[in-house]
């Protein structure tokens, strides 16, 4: 069984830190949502000047503001993962 530390919040009550292990599985999971999320932004923003189809053009210039939501979630997951990164080398 891990320990966990205990950190203190605003108001002094103690509350407990997460296992590194379950951190990590964290961190994992915000890196690879953040990389997913940017590529499927990134195909859906540059898919109307690839695409050969008329139809698929259309519908891909479409959905051009859901593939800007879905870069700009990929990044804030992306920066929130090097955030948490540079958060656990600090506490080293």
């Amino acid at each position: 069984m891990e320990k966990t530390e205990t950190a203190v919040s605003e108001d002094n009550r103690p509350m407990p830190r997460t296992p590194p292990s379950t951190q990590r599985k964290h961190d994992t999971e915000l890196l690879t949502k953040g990389v997913i999320c940017a590529l499927i932004g990134l195909v859906i923003l540059i898919g109307p000047y690839v695409a050969r189809g008329e139809g698929v053009r259309e519908l891909l210039q479409q959905a051009s503001l859901v593939g800007w939501f879905a870069l700009v979630l990929g990044l804030a997951f992306l920066v929130r993962y090097g955030l948490n990164r540079r958060r656990e080398e600090h506490r080293r």
